[in-house]
């Protein structure tokens, strides 16, 4: 009886597909679909599954990332130390033309302090145009380089913070090349800054013998009109009893 029945089902469906073709490619497709994605479930929940389970692969995985961290801090120190780099040279030429700006405006002033009880007033005013000028350029050089001191602080701090960064990924190598280069250019920058520090201080002194010489040349001055005015007061009463005599 079962296989009458089986008999009868497999020629049921023979002319089942004969007799409606589209019916039947419908179906093989439909089982087609089926068992693609069917397949894609098992590929799935296989992968999901080895991830889950091997030891192995999750160490690797680690060790990838920890690669990858390394090199991300190695970028950084490289671009910080082309930053650090690019704003020493900026700051250290800047405070150099500030010395030069210093050391021109002190040799005018003394020049001017010599020459200033032997020159008529014409020539004075002309000098005077001179030392002024001079002290604009020192002011504006000193404006360039205190801009440029602020962003090298930056570049430092950003340093700083690039060598701790890789020494905490475990990038030994490149955080210890950022300490060394940060303590290089900070010797580099401060003797620099040492000679625009003495220079400023020569000024300053140079400024003060102006002002010194200046008043006592003023005194002087004072001292000589006075005299000048005495001597023309007695002449004035001695011309004036010559007159009552005659």
């Amino acid at each position: 009886m079962a296989a009458l029945t089986g008999r009868l089902f497999r020629r049921l469906h023979t002319v089942i597909r004969q007799s409606f073709p589209v019916l039947a490619e419908v179906q093989r497709h439909s089982l087609s679909g089926v068992r693609v994605h069917w397949r894609k479930v098992v590929a799935v929940g296989f992968g999901t599954t080895l991830c889950a389970v091997p030891i192995g692969q999750r160490s690797e995985h680690s060790l990838s990332y920890e690669s990858l961290m390394k090199r991300a801090a190695s970028l950084v120190t490289d671009s910080t130390h082309t930053y650090l780099s690019q704003t020493t040279y900026a700051l250290i030429e800047a405070l150099t033309e500030y010395t030069k700006a210093v050391y021109t405006l002190i040799s005018l002033q003394k020049r001017f302090t010599s020459m200033i009880d032997k020159i008529n007033e014409k020539d004075q005013d002309a000098m005077w145009q001179i030392i002024v000028g001079a002290r604009v350029e020192v002011t504006k050089r000193q404006q360039e380089y205190l801009k440029l001191e602020s962003n090298w602080m930056t570049a430092v701090k950003l340093s700083e913070m690039a060598a701790e960064a890789a020494y905490q990924t475990g990038a030994d190598q490149a955080s210890i090349t950022t300490r060394n280069h940060i303590h290089l250019v900070e010797t580099q920058v401060q003797d620099v800054r040492q000679e625009a520090q003495k220079a400023a201080t020569k000024l300053a002194e140079s400024q003060t013998e102006e002002i010194r010489k200046y008043l006592k040349n003023e005194e002087t001055e004072t001292v000589q009109k006075g005299g000048q005015m005495k001597t023309s007061a007695a002449d004035e009463e001695m011309n004036e009893a010559y007159l009552r005599e005659d």
